[in-house]
This record gives C-alpha cells, sequence and structure tokens, in this order.
C-alpha cells in the first residue's frame, strides 16, 4: 500500500504542476458513475474491491478538490436495496462539493444488482443546463455481464445528445469479468492493480484539463507541401457530428497551420479534396503539438471543345463526374475549366443535349488531364402552325434515345445538339389519328447548322 499512497501524492503533484500550464478552458464537470452492486464485495487485490475503491477515489479528491475549473458530481447503482435496480445521483453538481462527496462514498454499501445501462441512461439530467462546460462520465464497474439493458445502444444515445464529450470506463477486478468489450460505450481501460487505478483516474482529469494543438500538413506525392485552400472539419468519431471546422493553407514561408482540439474526443477527419480524403479514428494527446500528415496525390482534369468556329454561342455546358464504376456524384464543373481530383479513374457526364458520357477517364498524379468534345451544332427546325407537337430522338444503332420536346408555342426553333444522327417526330394540330404522325431523320455536323423544313 506505500506504493499507492505514493503514486497518489505524485499524482496531486502532477496534477497542480498541469494546471498551472495548461490552456485555459471552459468548466469541466465530471459526472462519476460508481457500481456498487454486490460483487464489489468479492476481494481484489489487497481487499474488497469497494474498500480499494472507497481509498483510492478518497485520496483522488482531495487532489482535484482545489480545481476552481472542475466540478464533479456522483451517481451510485446497486446499492439502494438487495432486490433494487436502481440508481440515484447521490452529489449533485455544485461548487465545494467535495466532503460531501467523500462523505457519501465512505458510506456505500455494495447490495443490490447491476444496473449500469439505467444509471447511464439517467445521467443525461445530472448535467446543468449550461452549455459553458465540457461534461465528461466516468464509469467505475467490475463488469457489466448482468447490467439490464443495451449499454452500448445508450451509450450511443447518450453520446449523440450533444450534451457528453466523452464517456470513459475504468474496469476493476477479474479481467475474465470483461470478456465483451465496452469500447462501443465509451474509452474503456482495464485497471489490473491498485497502482495503475489512481494513474488511470489522474490521467483521465489531466486530459479533461488540457488542449490539444494539432499541426496540419497537406503534402503532395513528392513529399512537398501541398499549395492549395481546402476546407478541413474534424468530426466526433462516436456520434459523426462535426467538432470543428476550418480552412487549410500555408502562410508565405510555408509553414502549415496549427490547430487546437479537444483531447478527450476521438475525430474522423475529411479533407475536402475532390473526392474527399478521410482519416479515421484519430486521437491527439494533451500538451504536446501532434502532427496531422495528410498525403494528397491528384491531377487536374478540363473538357472543352474541339474549337470550331461557329456563328452561334457554344455554351458551357456543366460537367458531373464521377468515380469509375460508382453512381455517386464526385465533382461538378463548367466546360472550360480546371478542377484538381484524386488520382483514379472517373466517368464524366457533360449535359449537353444529348448528355454524352465518357467512361473510365484516368486523372494522373500531378498531371492535367484535357478533354476534347465535338462542337455541337444546330437544328433550324421551321414548322407549319398546325404542328402542335413533336420530339427529337437520338439515333444509335436503330435504337431512340429522347432528347427534347418540341416547343408548340414557337414556329422557327433552335436547338444545340452534339453531332450524330436523329430522328423528328412531329403531330398536327388537333389530329388523333396516328397515321398523321410524321418522322424525319436528320443530320447534325460538328459545327454545322442543319435546316429543317416541317411545312413541305
Amino acid at each position: 500500500m506505500k506504493r499507492l499512497l505514493l503514486n497518489i501524492i505524485l499524482a496531486a503533484s502532477f496534477f497542480s504542476v498541469a494546471a498551472q500550464g495548461r490552456v485555459a478552458a471552459e468548466k469541466t464537470r465530471v459526472l462519476i458513475i460508481l457500481d456498487c452492486s454486490h460483487s464489489m464485495w468479492e476481494r481484489w487485490q489487497s481487499d474488497a474491491k469497494i474498500k480499494v475503491t472507497q481509498q483510492v477515489l478518497l485520496k483522488f479528491l482531495d487532489s482535484v478538490a482545489n480545481q476552481s475549473n472542475i466540478e464533479v458530481a456522483l451517481r451510485v447503482f446497486g446499492h439502494l436495496n438487495k432486490n433494487s435496480y436502481g440508481t440515484r445521483l447521490e452529489v449533485p453538481f455544485e461548487p465545494g462539493n467535495n466532503y460531501k462527496i467523500q462523505s457519501k462514498v465512505k458510506t456505500l454499501v455494495p447490495n443490490g444488482a447491476c444496473t449500469a445501462a439505467t444509471a447511464l441512461s439517467s445521467s443525461l439530467n445530472d448535467f446543468p443546463a449550461a452549455t459553458d462546460s465540457r461534461n465528461i462520465i466516468l464509469i467505475i464497474t467490475d463488469g457489466m455481464d448482468d447490467c439490464d439493458g443495451n449499454i452500448c445502444n445508450v451509450a450511443r444515445q447518450v453520446q449523440m445528445s450533444g450534451v457528453i464529450v466523452q464517456t470513459f470506463i475504468l474496469g476493476i477486478g477479474n479481467k475474465q469479468d470483461f470478456q465483451h468489450s465496452l469500447d462501443c460505450a465509451g474509452k474503456f481501460t482495464y485497471v489490473p492493480n491498485e497502482e495503475q487505478y489512481t494513474e488511470t483516474l489522474y490521467n483521465i482529469f489531466r486530459m479533461s484539463e488540457e488542449e490539444a494543438r494539432v499541426v496540419v500538413s497537406v503534402n503532395d506525392e513528392t513529399d512537398h507541401l501541398l499549395e492549395a485552400t481546402l476546407p478541413l472539419a474534424f468530426y466526433d468519431s462516436q456520434t459523426g457530428v462535426v467538432k470543428y471546422s476550418t480552412i487549410y493553407s500555408i502562410d508565405g514561408s510555408y509553414t502549415p497551420d496549427t490547430l487546437t482540439v479537444d483531447p478527450l474526443v476521438t475525430y474522423d477527419i475529411t479533407l475536402f479534396t475532390t473526392p474527399p480524403t478521410v482519416l479515421k479514428h484519430r486521437q491527439f494527446k494533451p500538451g504536446r503539438v501532434n502532427r496531422l500528415d495528410i498525403v494528397v496525390e491528384q491531377g487536374s482534369l478540363r473538357l472543352r471543345t474541339d474549337g470550331q468556329r461557329t456563328n452561334y454561342q457554344v455554351p458551357q455546358y456543366p460537367v458531373l463526374v464521377y468515380r469509375h464504376g460508382s453512381n455517386v456524384l464526385t465533382g461538378r464543373q463548367l466546360m472550360g475549366e480546371s478542377h484538381d481530383y484524386l488520382t483514379g479513374n472517373y466517368d464524366i457526364e457533360v449535359l449537353s443535349s444529348p448528355t454524352l458520357r465518357l467512361e473510365n477517364v484516368a486523372v494522373v498524379s500531378s498531371s492535367a488531364t484535357d478533354l476534347t468534345i465535338p462542337t455541337p451544332g444546330v437544328a433550324n427546325i421551321s414548322k407549319p402552325k398546325v404542328i402542335s407537337s413533336g420530339a427529337v430522338f437520338e439515333m444509335k444503332e436503330g435504337v431512340l434515345t429522347f432528347v427534347c420536346d418540341l416547343d408548340p408555342n414557337k414556329i422557327n426553333e433552335r436547338i444545340l445538339l452534339m453531332p450524330g444522327e436523329y430522328q423528328l417526330v412531329v403531330k398536327p394540330q388537333s389530329s388523333i389519328d396516328y397515321k398523321n404522325v410524321r418522322t424525319m431523320r436528320f443530320l447534325i455536323g460538328s459545327g454545322k447548322t442543319t435546316n429543317i423544313d416541317l411545312s413541305k
């Protein structure tokens, strides 16, 4: 036990030093949820689990009592009576409540059954409604196999509420009592002995006090800093909710940005290249500068027409870009524009009339991919007043594909079409006889005008 007491003293000393050097932050509230089910009477290390826990908590609470920006509360489960599965907030959050918590911890008697899921579900109401605090839950338990409810589902609901920054779980006792992983419920740590019990508690409180600095460095395939301006987002891995968003950039001396983040959260990071570059499950240590190196291999893509001179204006068609073989839209640009994409193969749709599709186009690292498409031609359609409706179809290998309807309110209609073979289908006004429907084939050449007179 001398070693245990020494660790407690060291923890208190280190905590004081950390408090002096930490980054100023909002108030941190830590809710301790303590397992007081009957199994806590079982022997572990030097004494019963509950006795060891009481000793560790009492000494440790002394070490954090003078931290003005930390408030602690205590919820207990399994202590009400032998047949009870209840839980109760024994000491709520309030300044200077350390003596109340210690007094309650001293008198706890394990008596009932395990209800960790119920206790966790009830915990959201334990935190004040103020939004200026970082709320943390610390569960101390000797095993959850006999708990009612689904701790994983409950933990996700708690995390998704946005009230809790992080849930920590300390497992004490025999390792075989934790056969089922509790990572789904929070950051689980198995404590093998009394010495690490105190050390783990200290580490959690230390992290709750500090922030982590992250230097974001985006490099190309040659390991040079990427000279680009790109949005960057940090998401909570558990909830998928964005925690921080910024713009990656480098200054004139090629110095990357530094971002300050919460070290309690595990992040999924998205750099908004096209398509986005995603890094999963990244953690950052407090009290130091963490490097986040992202390697991006990309090239540029541009589409333009073949440059034939025309006596009409060629539209700047929208261009849709998809990963090859995928229907998920990756990028969007206009004809003539150059846009950067991650290296790989893409399928491209030019929203001309009809749509032009280019498949399996390769974008190569640090290279420009220039694609040329034909200049559209013009169908000049003259219609008699008796024509009420009609449609234009593209014809390929005997198969018709709808392109557009004719405008019944226009006698002369001008339609830009990509080069190819087409069929025109028209119906006279007020006619219901299929025999009166006319069809006409015509060709469109690149940059050419085709005159079609339906009055003849």
